[in-house]
């Protein structure tokens, strides 16, 4: 069920409060920037603008999730809602085009409309200086609200037009605590605190439990721990004959890497404090202690740069298997 915003300020007070105040006194901008990790609530918060923005029984802040307002929106179903997502790897001139066309309407029941851009920093250049267009000449009558992980990845002159909203990383302790309440089954503490380390949204985390591919990429990872310590010579025929024939798509790889990012972190941290929690690897874990051995804290440290680049080239839309070919032989 859709939260209001009584509990979304229990996530993010400080982003709630600013809005709440910014709708009491009727000033809400033109456009957002809702920069936040994966996981912390930025399409849900872009969802709450719009219910509220279009409610039909509103009180003070709160959208009253019953009227057929609200329930099309909830339903992804309103005429004046606009949700743009990347086609393929990218947002592309022709969805930036279609926005316009659509916007140089009137509305169709309403005195308003919104359009919502998810991951806002995959916009090719020439969507980009289309966009920027189009936010500089802005309706009374509409709301833009661009979501992304990197607000640095979008353009600065799109950043300077826009509100920047700034999601803060979620408790992953009490996340944990609040999935493992919810008492499904085969989710137990190991499987809870993985995935809290990779969301704080309670759908998605289910989601990903009950696909069940982000166990399986894990399982990746740790053979390619092994095969780091036991087989280096071979590590390039692994990318190939398992990496990628596991991980067959972009979302795939970014998951990969995020995954390798915690197992690093995890070592990183016990060698600095026996006492840290653990988020990829068990307590018992005898795999753990043997890399602890194995690899210095540099060469670890040396890892996570490399993971970082690694991402940020998968961003910018560097072929995958190149990619993921050079960390491997870089480790």
């Amino acid at each position: 069920m859709m939260q209001g915003w009584q509990e979304f300020s229990e996530i993010q007070p400080l982003a709630t409060k600013m809005l709440q105040q910014s709708i009491l006194k009727n000033r809400l901008a033109h456009a957002y920037l809702i920069q936040g990790e994966r996981g912390t609530g930025k399409k849900q918060l872009a969802k709450l603008l719009a219910l509220t923005l279009f409610c039909e029984n509103r009180q003070g802040v709160e959208p009253c999730m019953t009227c057929s307002n609200c329930k099309r929106i909830l339903s992804n179903n309103h005429p004046d809602v606009h949700w743009i997502k990347p086609e393929g790897v990218m947002i592309r001139n022709e969805q930036i085009d279609y926005l316009r066309k659509e916007f140089a309407f009137s509305t169709l029941e309403s005195s308003h409309k919104v359009y919502v851009i998810e991951q806002a920093e995959t916009m090719n250049t020439h969507a980009a200086n289309r966009l920027l267009k189009f936010l500089e000449e802005p309706t009374l009558q509409s709301t833009a609200i661009l979501l992304t992980d990197n607000s640095h990845a979008i353009l600065p002159t799109i950043r300077s037009r826009c509100q920047i909203i700034d999601l803060k990383p979620l408790d992953e302790a009490h996340f944990q605590k609040t999935l493992l309440e919810l008492n499904v089954e085969t989710l137990d503490e190991t499987k809870s605190r993985l995935l809290s380390a990779l969301t704080t949204n309670v759908d998605e985390a289910l989601e990903m439990h009950e696909e069940g591919k982000i166990y399986e990429i894990k399982n990746v990872v740790i053979e390619l721990f092994q095969v780091l310590m036991h087989r280096y010579d071979e590590r390039f025929l692994f990318v190939h004959e398992k990496w990628l024939a596991v991980l067959t798509d972009r979302a795939e790889q970014q998951l990969g890497l995020d995954l390798l990012m915690l197992a690093c972190r995890d070592l990183i941290r016990h060698q600095v404090d026996r006492e840290q929690p653990l988020t990829f690897f068990a307590e018992d874990d005898e795999l753990f202690e043997q890399l602890i051995i194995h690899f210095t804290n540099k060469q670890l440290v040396n890892m996570l740069r490399l993971i970082l680049e690694a991402k940020q080239k998968l961003m910018q839309f560097v072929h995958p298997t190149l990619v993921i070919e050079q960390l491997i032989l870089q480790f």
